[in-house]
């Protein structure tokens, strides 16, 4: 069967796709902001605390059809699959409320900035930048333009005018090292990009979204608490995260999801001044890229790496969440914990961990076990995670 998605039967997909809805205690709204109209200005979807609203509209997860195209040719490497992945996947939404009042908080909402992974776009991560929104952050999850997304654009000075930025693979003849290595220069210098936004927004700076959406961002200038900033990613973008440390002292700490440590020189190892929190998946990391997390942890006493059992690379992403036969005919062996078990043991983590280095007044604590762990460190009501200490 020369088709690498299963027969498209009707309601042979069951829902298709079907995110949770944050956990937390706030609804959760959403926005998409770009800013200049060159690639060296910023493109990321917002998620954020939001008020009540009837009959909210929910996004679409894919946000327009060019994105199937990419991530057919990045994940199957077949750019003529995106007809079927459109079919598969293009209708499905994020339980948010897309443009949503935005609710103030007087004494600021911490900020997290999120990377995504290779080959994956802003989108990709809706599960769990909601989650951490529900919970009072706002997210700002950025569409990198080092040409790893699976595709993205920017709208140039003329009227109506795109310009669209593909993946790009290493080059014949390059090394993969010297690729990657610009790439995530340049993916860190976007997330400290993204902070100078909201540190102008918070200056009371007018900036102007060219996506010309319903949605004022002069409405979070005195909903943030910059003090309280932190910066997170998956694969790539987990190693973005700990680069973004070493280019911007407002980061207080970051969350690496399944960090890819290659693409980052050894020179910059020493120079990682603040936490990292690690979580990694059983199937994805080596011995080598484990040992370069322990020399950070060496460097760092608070620090943490640790392994969630009976997961693979993709579960921390919301492909997770699709239904089986669809995820492994693109993906493989899928994990075998349930995802929406990764999610929270994942966000439980980072809870834990933003609380105690944001100094946030929330408890999030209550997972501070899996912080402190030392050896195999047994979770309340969920035995899955090994530290690495």
């Amino acid at each position: 069967d020369p088709v690498s998605l299963p027969r498209l039967g009707r309601g042979s997909m069951g829902g298709m796709l079907a995110l949770p809805p944050g956990q937390g205690p706030h609804q959760v709204g959403c926005t998409d902001v770009m800013v200049g109209h060159t690639r060296q200005g910023l493109f990321l979807r917002l998620f954020y605390p939001c008020l009540p609203r009837a009959g909210a509209t929910e996004p679409l997860w894919i946000p327009r059809s060019e994105y199937c195209g990419g991530l057919a040719d990045v994940t199957l490497g077949r750019r003529w699959c995106s007809a079927l992945l459109s079919i598969a996947i293009g209708s499905c939404k994020v339980p948010v409320s897309w443009n949503g009042p935005f609710k103030p908080h007087s004494s600021g909402y911490p900020l997290i900035i999120f990377s995504h992974g290779l080959g994956a776009f802003r989108t990709l991560y809706s599960s769990i930048c909601t989650e951490l929104a529900s919970w009072g952050f706002v997210v700002a999850a950025l569409e990198h333009r080092d040409h790893s997304a699976a595709t993205t654009y920017f709208c140039t000075a003329e009227a109506g005018t795109e310009e669209w930025i593909p993946f790009q693979r290493v080059p014949q003849g390059q090394k993969e090292f010297y690729f990657r290595n610009k790439q995530v220069h340049q993916r860190a210098q976007e997330c400290v990009r993204a902070l100078r936004l909201f540190q102008g927004i918070a200056g009371g700076r007018s900036v102007p979204n060219i996506l010309r959406q319903d949605w004022d961002l002069s409405v979070l200038k005195d909903s943030l608490d910059l003090t309280k900033v932190a910066v997170m990613g998956h694969s790539f973008g987990g190693v973005t995260a700990v680069l973004a440390l070493v280019k911007e002292p407002s980061f207080r700490c970051a969350v690496a999801l399944d960090a890819w440590m290659f693409p980052l020189e050894n020179v910059l190892y020493p120079e990682v001044p603040k936490p990292v929190l690690f979580i990694n998946t059983e199937k994805f990391q080596t011995p080598e890229s484990v040992a370069k997390m322990k020399r950070l942890s060496s460097r760092n006493s608070q620090t943490r790496i640790v392994t969630m059992l009976g997961t693979v690379h993709e579960d921390q992403t919301d492909f997770a969440f699709l239904p089986g036969k669809l995820f492994s005919r693109i993906f493989g062996r899928r994990g075998t914990l349930d995802p929406h078990k990764t999610l929270a043991i994942t966000t439980r983590a980072a809870l834990a961990f933003l609380q105690r280095h944001l100094k946030l007044e929330e408890e999030f604590g209550q997972w501070d076990e899996l912080l402190d762990g030392v050896g195999d460190s047994v979770v309340p009501d969920a035995p899955l995670c090994r530290s690495h200490l």
